[in-house]
């Protein structure tokens, strides 16, 4: 029996898609290794650099309980099948896997992680309301790609921790270190970590933890070398202040910078619009007047770093990051021509 037009329709189209992302996706694979000689030399913190938020929430488990990020009430409230539904149309942020986010240019990854209620055992899951995958799957697959594209960089910042005990952290951290081994860059001053740096020294991960083992682990950076202001607002034109306001603070620090180019939904946002979820309520509409504040920018000391998007194949997001860096050569002409 034939399938109605319309399903088909929308079949052809997502076959489209797909074939115009490959295509986009392809030449992003390897943006650090190409970049040209004079940028490998720059710290990473000058660099400009396109990450995702909540980066793993591709998939979420409407199955599983709840997380412990959650208040009690909704807790109660998604015994009912109806609100983990919901839910998940507000706990996703992405649609691309870490595979495919990779592939299309993302190097900075915002990572949430919990140990699941009532598993016995130290295992760590990604979460964002619902649980996602486990954090080894993750990583093995973002280890896959490094194995495959030795000149690229990752950032992995794990910042928010649930239901999680030091046995469950050192868990964790074992895990971090079997999936990368020598990929792990040591902790050093930001400014010393560049692209020629990582390259002789044949690393490939940069490890944010925050939580206080840090300490006892060479390859993990604390959290305060990672700062990423959140605006938490719905108001597209409020977060492109807080964005401004956030980047004129940055240098004095001495630190990478996370500039989250993102709208958070208030409880009231979610109940008008119950259905719709974060991508057709906050993102479509506003991500243009984001992405045009993103061209505006310039990385450097002054300029940006790491920015972060929901949805990042959304818009030309990930190219327009990466294409900021060409302005840092401009800045080198004159000096030399002189």
């Amino acid at each position: 029996m034939k399938p109605p037009a319309g399903r088909e329709g929308v079949r052809r189209r997502r076959r489209r898609w797909w074939a115009v992302a490959e295509t986009v996706v392809e030449s992003k694979a390897d943006w650090m290794g190409s970049l040209p000689a004079a940028l490998r030399s720059y710290p990473l913190s000058n660099l400009a650099i396109p990450g995702s938020h909540d980066s793993f929430s591709y998939w979420v488990d409407e199955k599983s309980p709840v997380g412990p990020d959650q208040a009690t009430a909704i807790k109660r409230l998604a015994r009912i099948s109806l609100v983990k539904k919901i839910m998940k149309k507000w706990s996703v942020t992405q649609n691309l896997t870490f595979k495919e986010q990779l592939e299309a240019g993302i190097r900075y990854f915002d990572l949430r992680v919990s140990s699941k209620p009532g598993e016995i055992g130290q295992e760590a899951y990604f979460i964002h309301g619902l649980f996602g995958i486990k954090v080894w799957d993750g990583l093995k697959e973002i280890n896959t790609f490094l194995e495959q594209h030795p000149k690229e960089v990752v950032f992995l910042d794990f910042n928010h921790f649930y239901a999680m005990d030091d046995s469950h952290h050192y868990f964790l951290i074992n895990r971090i270190c079997s999936a990368f081994g020598s990929k792990l860059c040591s902790v050093e001053c930001v400014e010393h970590v560049t692209l020629q740096y990582m390259w002789e020294k044949k690393h490939q991960v940069l490890v944010f933890y925050h939580y206080p083992l840090y300490e006892e682990y060479p390859f993990l950076w604390p959290g305060s070398k990672m700062p990423a202001p959140w605006a938490n607002t719905t108001n597209v034109h409020k977060l492109l202040q807080f964005l401004e306001t956030t980047l004129e603070e940055r240098s004095r620090y001495g630190t990478f910078h996370v500039s989250q180019a993102i709208l958070t939904p208030r409880v009231k946002t979610i109940a008008r619009h119950l259905i719709r979820g974060l991508k057709n309520t906050l993102v479509h509409r506003n991500l243009p007047l984001i992405l045009n504040w993103v061209k505006a920018q310039k990385p450097g000391v002054m300029g940006v770093n790491i920015i972060t998007s929901d949805f990042v194949e959304l818009v030309d997001f990930a190219a327009t990051v990466i294409a900021l860096n060409d302005l840092l050569l401009e800045e080198d002409e004159p000096a030399a021509e002189s």
